[in-house]
């Protein structure tokens, strides 16, 4: 549960995997400020995050947008691991090489989001 002395089912050293999908790109915000809330609650030794762009939330990964990358850039220094969907990318016309060094770029996004759920990883879709 929380990192402040409440139990935690899974026990104290294993991370707790999640995964942020997000497919809109209006909703970048909410989903920046839900992953700092959670590792604000559990500290990020105890998570493994990775956020999941597809449609037109790849649109955040635009160097044009300095703030949400800003953003982007503290919580990858933290361990959260940013991804792109190449379909999405291609949709929307966006050149892998301008995307920020941290975004790792896969073939389709809903084969990442079926990968990581088989791995344990919870869905969360803000």
């Amino acid at each position: 549960m929380s990192g402040k002395g409440l139990p935690n089912d899974a026990g104290e050293s294993s991370k707790m995997k999640v995964l942020f999908h997000i497919n809109e790109a209006e909703r970048w915000p909410r989903v920046i400020t839900n992953i700092i809330n959670f590792l604000r609650d559990v500290g990020a030794e105890r998570a493994s995050i990775v956020v999941l762009a597809n449609g037109s939330g790849v649109l955040g990964y635009n160097p044009g947008e300095q703030d949400l990358i800003s953003q982007m850039e503290n919580l990858h220094k933290v361990g959260v691991a940013f991804i792109a969907c190449r379909n999405a990318l291609i949709a929307h016309e966006i050149n892998e090489e301008g995307l920020p060094d941290f975004v790792v770029v896969v073939p389709a996004g809903i084969t990442e989001i079926v990968r990581r759920q088989v791995q344990g990883y919870a869905y969360i879709k803000p």
